[in-house]
């Protein structure tokens, strides 16, 4: 939550400091960096509406949680992220037909070169937070930052090349290469939250952990068959059906039950499992993970 709230006041700082850069310079380069600004400090009140939801506890109408909300605020930002970038190019155009030289050049890119650093320390924290705290919305705000670092710094390299060189039409060129790059990243964000509203399954690496997981603790059974995973923001839905030999007691099956869970729980983290238990008669020849 602190993260969130840290990235809408870096946010409106970097949007100012961004926003005085184009004022002194009327570059449209850094005018496209300014309105890339602008998506910043919406998602980032985006993201921390959505890490509030998603930190409810599950009630009647959600059982499973709140989760998915931080794929809506990712999918929010993504969508905005494209939108600034068709503003950007719109902006550029005209640059194009009529571009015109800079004023305070140097003072400009001071500024904005401060609001970049400002950027990259806030998006390593980002990443860093949503990492550990398995956060979608915290990993594509910091995602999202990276990218703006990376424009900010081409937009100064091209409004340089464009005031040693005298070729001002170099400057709208830039802000159409910023206005490409911040739309394949907007893209990226939107299909990375899809895949989680889709409940698309874990990666192939956590699926085999959880299977080798599986294989040491299910002593005692015959077999563990139809895996499924999904995860939901911090969540991660893990459920399978585990078919034991038909004189084994309730009390039996649920030791067992319980040894697979706790150890799923210490190598996933937010995981919550559900695990069907089967009579023999109920085994499988395919999709089958057998105790060792």
């Amino acid at each position: 939550m602190k993260l969130a709230i840290g990235s809408l006041f870096i946010g409106v700082a970097v949007l100012a400091l961004k926003g005085l850069a184009y004022w002194l310079t009327g570059s449209v380069a850094l005018l496209s960096d300014a309105l890339e600004s602008t998506v910043n400090v919406a998602t980032a009140l985006a993201a921390l509406i959505a890490i509030r939801v998603a930190a409810m506890p599950a009630d009647a109408n959600h059982p499973y949680g709140h989760h998915k909300a931080e794929f809506f605020s990712a999918v929010f930002e993504g969508v905005m992220i494209v939108v600034a970038a068709l503003l950007i190019l719109r902006e550029a155009w005209d640059g194009l037909r009529m571009p015109v030289p800079l004023d305070a050049p140097v003072e400009g890119l001071a500024v904005n070169m401060l609001a970049t650093v400002i950027n990259a320390a806030w998006a390593f924290l980002l990443i860093r937070g949503g990492r550990r705290h398995a956060s979608p919305a915290l990993l594509a705000d910091g995602r999202h930052l990276v990218a703006d670092v990376l424009t900010s710094s081409g937009v100064a390299v091209g409004v340089v090349l464009a005031v040693a060189t005298g070729w001002w039409i170099l400057d709208p060129i830039m802000a159409i290469l910023v206005a490409l790059n911040i739309l394949w990243s907007g893209t990226k964000v939107i299909k990375d939250s899809l895949s989680g509203l889709m409940d698309e399954a874990l990666p192939d690496e956590t699926l085999a952990r959880i299977e080798a997981i599986i294989t040491t603790e299910a002593t005692g059974a015959v077999e563990a068959h139809d895996l499924k995973t999904r995860h939901a923001g911090r969540a991660t839905f893990i459920d399978f059906h585990l078919v034991v030999p038909s004189e084994t007691t309730v009390f039996e099956a649920h030791e067992i039950c319980d040894r697979i869970e706790a150890a799923l729980k210490a190598d996933v983290k937010g995981a919550s499992i559900a695990i069907h238990v089967e009579p023999e008669h109920k085994a499988k020849e395919t999709g089958v993970i057998t105790p060792d």
